[in-house]
């Protein structure tokens, strides 16, 4: 076995794939959707077929060394170098501690409640506070070789989001630098204010748009088809690449064995969910793993256009966008997926291996309770991973969990990011058209011990007693 500090001299030759007409093109320019018929595409290494004449064991000790390496190209996402984008040198790779994020078991009250055995993967635990930091990693990382292979002085990186994204990708562009600049586009007033400082903070340029994602997201792929500018989004294929990095690092905790288990994905704008079926295609493929995980996607019923189109009959399904309504999962808002037509191709190629593939809707109400409902047994679950508890519940309501099999949740952001809902539901605040009706019971609000007036009455010895004696009485306190 190789040391786990040399970078892998492995090099594959990569080509777009358009999932619409079947045309390939070459790596060198820029893609984001095909020429020929405006397909999207998947990247594909011609060269996979040499990476099988090694076993799965090799591989799996090759990739559990390297989990130890201090090598920083390796460190992250790029331990799994080989099955991602295997073309950069090691100088091309950006290393900003994203990847390696903790699995949690449950405690035990949690499981009692939800009735099933489970674990949430804190994607929040990355840099940018969100899961998309490993595809940052991969699309930045190829931009640096692009910008050193041709010597490019000026490249101007622009996403839309409804906030990881661009916290993510301001992030990036601010580490690597020159020649690179951010731009992010935001739906004006619907990120929280957590999210909106996090690109202002990068030093990125931020232009809000009144709408919705959907809406930033059409200015985006209009300026990507017409000028010279670094799409981000999750059409960029090298960002799929990288947050395949997430269904690698699940197996390797789980020693490879992905029998008996399920993970559930919040869809959003499907990218996603697309790299980890990918993910985990590839690990069998090669006998990394034997057998593949259960996989759910979860939507809320406020964006729900992959939902409708899998719980239709098979022979009459017809994929159409959904005008969205407001929802507390806020990078699930997406009435239009970009990467539905990669989840239809992946999730036909998924069951055809032995996968099971499903995809369930949850409320509004349910994924802001499962939120509280996780973080009071101790985690930091995002709203999207609220939404993935949510919908765990709806799948056993649905009678879709075998007995005692192991949910793995993906909390896709840092809880402190949608803070503010929180408050909207202690509070009793949300407006309407959420359909959010918070329950008393759930709430929990500071307790004034003492107002300012009362401590402006007293001296220092009698404000300390007399608020300990309050304490004492707010507590039900008893003397030792």
């Amino acid at each position: 076995m190789r040391a786990a500090h040399i970078f892998p001299e492995y090099r594959g030759h990569m080509e777009y794939a358009c999932l619409g007409c079947g045309s390939r093109y070459g790596i060198d320019e820029l893609h984001y959707t095909c020429p020929s018929c405006g397909g999207v595409f998947l990247l594909e290494d011609t060269r996979f077929e040499e990476l099988e004449q090694t076993d799965g064991q090799t591989w799996r000790d090759r990739f559990d060394l390297r989990a130890a390496t201090k090598n920083q190209a390796l460190r992250g996402i790029f331990r799994f170098y080989e099955l991602m984008a295997p073309v950069m040198d090691e100088a091309d790779i950006v290393f900003l501690g994203e990847g390696n994020t903790p699995v949690i078991r449950s405690s035990p009250a949690l499981e009692a409640a939800a009735g099933q055995p489970l674990a949430f993967k804190n994607d929040g635990q990355n840099p940018s506070a969100s899961f998309k930091d490993r595809g940052m990693a991969c699309a930045f990382s190829y931009l640096r070789h692009l910008v050193r292979r041709h010597g490019w002085k000026d490249v101007l990186t622009i996403c839309a989001s409804t906030g990881d994204t661009s916290a993510a990708a301001a992030l990036y562009a601010a580490y690597v630098g020159e020649p690179l600049k951010s731009v992010v586009l935001l739906p004006q007033g619907k990120v929280t204010a957590q999210q909106l400082s996090q690109p202002l903070g990068s030093g990125a340029r931020v232009l809000e748009i009144p709408g919705v994602f959907d809406d930033c997201m059409k200015v985006v792929e209009y300026l990507a088809d017409h000028y010279r500018v670094a799409l981000l989004n999750s059409k960029n294929a090298w960002r799929i690449l990288g947050q395949e990095s997430y269904a690698f690092e699940v197996a390797q905790w789980y020693d490879w064995d992905m029998g008996g288990k399920a993970v559930f994905v919040p869809i959003g704008n499907a990218g996603n969910i697309t790299a980890v079926m990918s993910g985990f295609l590839k690990l069998l493929r090669l006998g990394v793993i034997s057998r593949l995980p259960r996989l759910f996607g979860v939507q809320s019923a406020h964006a729900d256009p992959v939902y409708r189109y899998y719980a239709a009959p098979e022979k009459e399904r017809r994929y159409e966008a959904v005008t969205v309504r407001p929802s507390v999962a806020q990078a699930a808002m997406i009435g239009n997926p970009v990467s539905f037509p990669r989840v239809a191709h992946l999730a036909g190629r998924y069951e055809a291996q032995g996968g099971d593939f499903r995809v369930v809707r949850v409320s509004e109400q349910g994924i802001i309770e499962a939120m509280l409902l996780a973080n009071r047994h101790g985690h930091i679950a995002c709203t999207q991973g609220g939404e993935c508890l949510a919908g765990l519940l709806e799948a056993r309501a649905q009678g879709l969990m075998e007995k005692d099999e192991l949910a793995i949740l993906d909390a896709t952001a840092h809880a402190l990011k949608f803070a503010g809902f929180q408050d909207m539901y202690f509070r009793n605040v949300f407006p309407a058209d959420y359909e959010i009706v918070p329950d008393p019971a759930r709430a929990n609000t500071p307790g004034l011990v003492l107002d300012q007036e009362a401590k402006s009455a007293l001296d220092a010895g009698e404000f300390t007693e007399q608020a300990a004696q309050r304490v004492v009485e707010m507590l039900g306190l008893s003397r030792k």
